[in-house]
């Protein structure tokens, strides 16, 4: 197995109870990701990243969920739904500081995508800066802009 991942942290004004919300709110995601996360996030559930249109764009399964302190999810492409040598691991933990939440990200298992790692390498660290400025300021950034 290789041992290639993606950590990325992040520091956000606020408290782990908001930026958990902001993480799975349907809403909330559509506002700095552009794409709606939708799942009940209960450990066992099916959860599907969708475009505007109710399509999935990624899908995947809550492995583990600690409100409001970590989110483990598998992460794939729909087509590669049923093949689990495809699921990638995104591993998401919180923690408050003062006045202020530790977002820490752990994305790994890309032995059978390895195209998929320098992917969410420009992209995750575009997602959360996003949502570091909508809850800080009430803006979201332009996640995509220059690609």
């Amino acid at each position: 197995m290789s041992d290639e991942k993606f950590v990325y942290a992040i520091y956000i004004a606020g408290t782990a109870e908001k930026v958990w919300n902001a993480l799975l709110d349907p809403k909330f995601t559509r506002e700095y990701w552009g794409y709606d996360n939708v799942s009940d996030w209960k450990p066992g559930s099916a959860w599907e990243h969708r475009k505007a249109d109710g399509s999935p764009l990624l899908v995947g399964e809550v492995l583990e969920s600690v409100p409001p302190r970590r989110l483990v999810l598998t992460w794939a492409d729909p087509k590669d739904k049923g093949n689990p040598a495809r699921k990638t691991r995104v591993t998401i933990e919180l923690q408050q500081i003062e006045d202020m939440v530790q977002l820490s990200l752990t994305h790994d298992r890309f032995d059978h995508v390895p195209d998929l790692l320098p992917r969410i390498a420009s992209g995750w660290p575009r997602v959360l800066s996003s949502l570091k400025s909508l809850l800080e300021t009430g803006k979201p950034l332009n996640t995509w802009a220059g690609r």
